[in-house]
């Protein structure tokens, strides 16, 4: 009898921190991760859009992904990046409280999360995954800038 090889894909994801919950974001989305700095704030957005930056001459959407999510806004520290997403051919950065490190995570230990629709922010994601450190969800980075304003 052959044995069959079950493919089991390991994915990178960058592990960041909103509140006290640890999230993570496929790394082939991440382009850049900086600093905060200075957003030139756009008229008439959503609370949740921050403004624009210049990054090495491309001006780039900013939005809270805390706001996005429906959580209250903090104020700023030391702790807070910007995450510049690559996605459709599009730069987009998003405010998360703090980036902790890269993790890998294989295939066969992340867990489908199912959506209520009245769950917030739940929508955002499309799993959990398991670590030595624990439990981490999975953004889905379409949900999370389904409506992004580019």
């Amino acid at each position: 009898m052959d044995e069959i090889a079950l493919s089991v894909e390991v994915i990178q994801y960058v592990k960041i921190k909103i509140g006290d919950e640890y999230f993570g974001i496929d790394i082939k989305y991440v382009d850049n991760i900086v600093r905060m700095q200075h957003i030139t704030r756009v008229p008439k957005s959503p609370d949740y859009i921050k403004g624009v930056i210049n990054l090495r001459g491309e001006v780039i959407p900013v939005f809270s992904l805390r706001l996005k999510m429906g959580l209250e806004e903090i104020e700023e520290n030391k702790y807070f990046r910007i995450i510049i997403l690559k996605y459709e051919g599009e730069s987009v950065g998003i405010i998360v409280d703090e980036v902790k490190e890269v993790v890998n995570i294989s295939s066969d230990a992340v867990e489908k999360v199912y959506h209520n629709s009245a769950e917030g922010y739940q929508n955002f994601l499309s799993g959990v995954g398991k670590t030595e450190c624990g439990l981490i969800s999975l953004l889905d980075i379409n949900e999370v800038l389904s409506d992004k304003v580019l």
